[in-house]
């Protein structure tokens, strides 16, 4: 252990009950109140608070890709905030699990690093980042990452894991619905250039006027993706209900080809895909719109956003029972025209969809 000093309990705040409420934690602003609180500002702190906790547990950091259930958690929900970032040299970056992921981007940019500048603008903390293998515009962290740092509940030791021991997969790693491991800390391998790595996403290409392929200064990449992003309501802003959300709240389904060619038989047309492997992947928000969903469509309180059907988001006043049924409702209807049962990208906590 370091010499820091011990977490602070939220709960032993003198004169007034603390607001224990987590949906004060999330993007979405939807979620009940946790049992017990405890802020930790740096990994270390948040191990202790793991440690002395009695029962279940959570630690949230950006709260940008969970969805927490209207009657919370009945544990200890320990807040990591703080953050840190170091170049190591050599192109080789450690950040800290509490840091900003956009401030994180945003340094990499300054800094003449690429590798990441097209996942600007996504919310959350870079210690989640590999969890989800988060990606965008053609790039996931995945294809960086050169070491996560982590402690491991179930022995006590602190480790690094390799890119192959973290298992990465399509919006998943060996850490996602697993909280055995706390990441701590994740080293990024970067390139020290100041232009891009190859765009590999056409919307973006075409935005840049280059070709897929071509490489941009890595400003021109980041304002450009940002652009993409807030026209999508994928940028965090407090006066739009449009960016009260979770983000994606549905993975792209991966199909085999038989079963694609079977789709777009029964369409009668072609449907938005890219390869993956020897499968196919499938536009879930081309799906979304094709059922018969439009932007904008409500249930109760909770909507599909009005600039993306696969944002599901908060209007004002919802709640996560609401926002779960409005989930069903549309992935019972891509099912039924598709057979396709779209999966959430967002982690459930304390409650469920299905």
């Amino acid at each position: 252990m370091t010499d820091a000093s011990p977490p602070t309990s939220l709960n032993r705040a003198t004169g007034r009950t603390p607001d224990k409420t987590l949906g004060r934690f999330t993007t979405l602003r939807l979620g009940g109140p946790a049992r017990e609180l405890v802020e930790a500002k740096t990994s270390e702190e948040a191990i202790e608070a793991l440690r002395e906790a009695d029962g279940p547990t959570l630690v949230l950091a950006g709260g940008s890709n969970v969805v927490v259930g209207d009657e919370g958690f009945d544990g200890t929900v320990v807040l990591l905030r703080g953050g840190g970032i170091q170049h190591l040299g050599d192109g080789l970056v450690r950040v800290q699990a509490g840091q900003g992921w956009d401030d994180f981007v945003a340094w990499t940019v300054e800094h003449g690093l690429s590798g990441v500048e097209c996942l600007s603008g996504i919310p959350g903390s870079a210690g989640a980042t590999p969890i989800q293998n988060v990606g965008a515009y053609g790039q996931e962290v995945a294809q960086t990452i050169a070491a996560v740092k982590a402690w491991d509940r179930r022995t006590g030791e602190i480790r690094e894991l390799t890119p192959a021991e973290c298992r990465f997969a399509y919006r998943h790693s060996t850490f996602k619905h697993n909280d055995r491991h706390l990441v701590m800390s994740v080293d990024f391998r970067l390139h020290q250039s100041g232009l891009s790595q190859p765009i590999a996403y056409a919307e973006a290409a075409r935005r840049l006027g280059v070709d897929v392929g071509d490489r941009v200064p890595l400003r021109d990449a980041r304002e450009t993706v940002i652009g993409l992003r807030r026209g999508k309501g994928m940028v965090l802003d407090e006066h739009d209900h449009d960016t009260w959300s979770a983000g994606s709240f549905f993975t792209n389904p991966i199909v085999s080809a038989h079963d694609f060619h079977k789709i777009v038989q029964g369409l009668g047309k072609d449907a938005p895909h890219w390869p993956a492997g020897d499968d196919i992947k499938l536009s879930a928000a081309w799906l979304i719109g094709a059922a018969g969903f439009a932007k904008g469509h409500r249930k109760g309180n909770a909507g599909l956003s009005t600039k993306h059907t696969l944002a599901l988001t908060n209007r004002g006043g919802a709640t996560t029972a609401e926002l779960l049924a409005l989930a069903k409702e549309v992935a019972d209807k891509v099912e039924t025209e598709f057979g396709i049962r779209l999966r959430p990208e967002p982690v459930l906590v304390g409650t469920d969809w299905r």
